[in-house]
Order: structure tokens, then C-alpha cells, then sequence
């Protein structure tokens, strides 16, 4: 699997309107820009470091992923995503290596990138995203 970088990391917040004076007061990160992606229901706010990025992630319905995730075990990290090359070759990889995916075919995420998550039981516990972007 050709792993190009952390693209991001993921972290779930009650509201990006609440974090904003953290991420961008405090830590002066610039906010990029505020997204719904309806499909995963939830807003995403990305915000740019080095060649990485913040994404905060506020559930816009309390049944979706992120919004069970504030339930069960409040705001903080939600997942690390890595940029790969070749997100259908990656899985595919993954697939034939036996790695428990939550995704098996890519969906689309924030920003117009193609994404799919493996399931935290095969990466200790961690939810990690993988990332097409062009």
C-alpha cells in the first residue's frame, strides 16, 4: 500500500462553533472552510497544519457515527486519516492481507476525497481512515 502521509486527524466536538476559539484562537490554526457531508452526517470544519490538517467533526444528527461517538465517550479523537495513492488498490490490499474493514468500497468524504475506514479491532483500538484526494 503506497501510504503517502497523515492527511488528518479527526476530532468530534459537540459543535464547531464551540471549538473554533480553541483550534483557531488559541492554537491559531486557520480555519480552511465548513462542510456538511450529509452521507456521513456531519459538519466538518478543516484546518490546516504543516502538511496535514485538524478536522473537527460535529454530528449533525445524534444517530450518526459521530454523534454515538460524543455519547459513548465525549468529545476528542476521533480517527487518524493517511493519504494513500490508490484507495481501491489499498483495499484490495488490505482485503487479501484479512484486515477487518469497515468500508470495503470507498464513499465520499469532505472536500471531494474518496475514503473508507478499517474497522479499530484490526489497527489497536484506533479508527484510521484511509484517503484518495487529487
Amino acid at each position: 500500500m503506497d501510504t503517502l502521509k497523515l492527511d488528518h486527524i479527526g476530532i468530534a466536538v459537540e459543535t464547531i462553533d464551540a471549538a473554533l476559539p480553541i483550534w483557531e484562537g488559541i492554537l491559531g490554526l486557520p480555519l480552511h472552510g465548513i462542510e456538511e457531508v450529509t452521507e456521513q452526517k456531519v459538519k466538518t470544519a478543516f484546518m490546516p497544519i504543516g502538511e496535514s490538517e485538524i478536522e473537527l467533526l460535529e454530528s449533525t444528527d445524534p444517530e450518526g457515527p459521530v454523534g454515538k461517538f460524543i455519547a459513548a465517550k465525549g468529545q476528542g479523537v476521533h480517527h487518524l486519516a493517511f493519504r494513500v495513492a490508490n484507495i481501491d488498490a489499498a483495499l484490495t490490499e488490505l482485503k487479501a492481507k484479512g484486515v477487518r474493514l469497515i468500508d470495503e468500497t470507498p464513499r465520499y468524504g469532505a472536500g471531494g476525497a474518496r475514503i473508507a475506514f478499517l474497522h479499530p479491532k484490526a489497527t489497536g483500538g484506533v479508527l484510521v481512515e484511509l484517503c484518495e484526494r487529487k
